[in-house]
């Protein structure tokens, strides 16, 4: 027995249990009475106004206030130092010079990578630090040079100027394609532009990072060997290729010099002693830092000592000293290659923001002593650069990625060997080409799921994960495990749903009966375009032609503004909306859908 009451907003009602339920249709009424979803132009500019440098404070504050918070909100660095002390200025003095003590060797060697002359490197080192110092907000990131873009630098632009015939030409390109990858990065910023790097799923990274590093580490080949003549190509077939030809040439000739290889292989075992020591024993943290400044040191007095550049040790020799000079003059902004440039500067400017988890600490301060790097050995940078790889290589995290998911497997081995046997470039395609695939594929193919009740509760799931579940006699219970109903794949929802009300996929054991209405549940549908609404009207007459009525359980705020803009919510009866699939049921099982 039951007792309802009247109340000032809603009806409700006592059952024989003394729990205290709300009457259906007043709940129903929430859902189809619920307001109107925020416009499109509303939605686009939401993110400009929670950026900190649009956003203004409803509280009334005073001009020098305002200005304040502006200036800190381009320079968080001023609100840092409200609490700055002699304790933290100790510990970033000691960081900065652990930091300074990795980025000559590297940022040389990244200049080597990127085909430039090794001042850039160090230039590129210094001034970033600089400007993210008083721009920047973490305390941890490292900005500065990375060996992957340095490897994607020089093979796309290599593509477009030959950095031996054109030596200047390429340099500036360089510029130029720097230039746009930092004006892209700023846009990032400025209209939260980061969701671009989701397009690379996180197994796509993971291979693509491997066959980036292992690739990065065979163009060191070059420097580790001392080899003269070098492939312009970045895959592994060209690289291994270019390898034996020229030690096949360069060995009977005479012209190899071991010398360079046993200088190289010798440091890099020192460099990766360092590291695993580093990681056994976390007090000698600081051993991995200085490591490769010490190789640099040793390498070049032994150089310098023994003579060796005059028995075909190869050296970085000159080094330009001072500061850069402006480069603006250099920008080919007019060229016929600013189309190319800015394509690759943008596809730079979103490897960078993956690029984090590199490790590479890069901070220094510019020496003007850098002469004394002239008898550095080319084998030592190429040394360093192999002793950071092993840290981009995964293997843990790839068996991971295949236990969980081999489509995401599929994703990273694709990467993998796109970046290995072709390109970087070709790699990234094919790891956002798969990340893309696999949503389409989830998009066209979604799952529909048979929800049943589970005993003694009110709550409907899959059957097919929960085997306890009931069926109710003449109901079909349905849930979309897709997040859309849209023109890729409604046909295809359309065309499930119809054959299961023939029975034609093995569902009468299940259903107990004829199917007498169609629940489908709306939980998960977050969005409906026109063509899936005009499916939704076809499945509507087509059940109704059987005499089958057919019922919307929660349907989304976007999903039933649209399904009542379209009028699909009068054409099936607003009574035939429910909040819950429990209510459904319960209307069906009350003769709600008995005899149509």
């Amino acid at each position: 027995m039951t007792s309802s009451f009247p109340s000032d907003s809603f009806n409700m009602r006592v059952t024989e249990d003394g729990n205290l339920h709300l009457e259906d249709t007043e709940r129903s009424q929430w859902i189809i009475n619920s307001p109107n979803p925020p416009p499109l132009w509303k939605k686009l500019i939401t993110p400009l106004k929670n950026n900190k440098l649009f956003s203004s404070s409803k509280k009334k504050r005073t001009c020098h206030e305002n200005a304040f918070s502006f200036f800190s909100s381009l320079f968080p660095i001023l609100g840092l130092l409200k609490n700055y002390d002699a304790f933290k200025f100790k510990d970033d003095i000691l960081a900065g010079l652990t930091l300074a003590s990795l980025s000559i060797p590297q940022s040389i060697g990244y200049a080597n990578l990127a085909k430039l002359d090794p001042q850039y490197g160090l230039y590129t080192s210094v001034v970033p630090p600089l400007i993210y110092a008083v721009m920047g907000s973490s305390r941890e990131i490292a900005i500065g040079p990375v060996a992957v873009v340095s490897l994607l630098l020089s093979t796309l632009c290599h593509n477009v100027v030959d950095p031996v015939l054109n030596h200047d030409d390429y340099r500036n390109f360089v510029f130029t394609v720097t230039l746009f990858a930092g004006i892209f990065q700023v846009a990032f910023g400025v209209f939260r532009l980061g969701f671009l790097v989701d397009f690379l799923s996180h197994a796509a990274l993971v291979g693509f990072m491997a066959g980036a590093a292992i690739m990065i580490g065979l163009q060191q080949l070059k420097g580790l060997l001392g080899i003269s003549n070098f492939t312009t190509k970045s895959d592994v077939v060209s690289v291994l290729e270019s390898v034996y030809k020229s030690l096949c040439h360069q060995i009977p000739s005479g012209e190899w010099y071991p010398l360079n290889f046993v200088i190289g292989s010798s440091f890099l075992i020192f460099l990766l002693i360092a590291r695993f020591m580093g990681k056994r024993n976390k007090k000698l943290f600081w051993l991995p830092a200085i490591a490769p400044l010490v190789s640099v040191i040793l390498s070049t007095l032994i150089v310098y000592i023994s003579k060796a550049d005059k028995n075909g040790v190869n050296i970085v020799k000159h080094v330009k000293r001072g500061i850069n000079p402006i480069s603006i003059h250099q920008l080919q902004l007019n060229g016929e290659h600013v189309g190319q440039a800015a394509k690759i500067g943008f596809i730079s400017a979103v490897i960078a923001l993956t690029d984090l988890s590199l490790h590479a600490m890069l901070q220094l301060v510019h020496f003007q002593g850098l002469q004394m790097l002239y008898y550095t050995p080319m084998a030592i940078l190429a040394s360093i650069i192999l002793s950071a790889l092993p840290g981009l290589i995964d293997i843990r995290e790839a068996c991971y990625i295949w236990k969980v998911d081999k489509f995401d497997f599929l994703a990273c081995i694709g990467a993998f060997f796109g970046v290995l046997f072709v390109s970087v470039e070709i790699g990234l395609l094919v790891a956002v080409s798969i990340s893309f695939l696999k949503i389409i594929i989830q998009s066209i193919r979604p799952g529909i799921e048979v929800l049943g009740r589970i005993p003694t509760t009110q709550a409907f799931c899959d059957v097919s994960q929960y085997p306890m579940a009931t069926n109710t006699p003449g109901i079909l219970v349905l849930r979309i495990s897709s997040g859309s109903l849209c023109f890729a794949n409604a046909n295809v929802v359309r065309e499930r749903i119809l054959k299961w009300v023939t029975e034609e996929d093995g569902l009468k054991e299940t259903t107990k009966g004829n199917v007498q209405g169609i629940i489908l549940d709306m939980t998960n549908l977050m969005n409906v375009d026109t063509s899936g609404i005009i499916v939704l009207e076809e499945l509507h007459k087509r059940l109704l032609s059987r005499g089958i009525k057919f019922a919307m359980v929660n349907p989304r705020w976007l999903v039933i503004h649209k399904l009542k803009v379209a009028h699909f919510v009068d054409k099936i009866g607003k009574e035939w909306v429910f909040f819950t699939v429990a209510e459904a049921v319960d209307a069906c099982l009350s003769s709600k859908f008995a005899n149509p």
